[in-house]
């Protein structure tokens, strides 16, 4: 009996070990349309597959909830990039 829950637990437990993987430009801004933002706002880095970055100036709450849940479907996290200071010019 033992031997036969053992296949499904090591399943189970590495199910939580599902490696990130970066998402194609088009599904990117699909999501990114379907949240209301502009080309480009959403992305990922090659660096840090597991990050989804949300870089615009004050996203509203829906826009926010919106890449935050499909972050979550895809076990990504969403960071918020919304303080953009530019050095003044000279």
């Amino acid at each position: 009996m033992k031997s036969a829950l053992a296949p499904a637990v090591m399943a189970l437990l590495l199910s939580g070990c599902v490696t990130a993987r970066m998402h194609s430009e088009a599904e990117l801004s699909a999501v990114g349309r379907e949240c209301g933002l502009a080309l480009g706002e959403l992305f990922q880095d090659e660096s840090e597959k597991r990050l989804l970055f949300l870089f615009r100036v004050q996203p509203t709450v829906e826009q926010r909830v919106c890449v935050n849940r499909w972050a979550r479907r895809n076990k990504l996290k969403t960071v918020f990039v919304d303080a953009i200071n530019f050095p003044p010019e000279s």
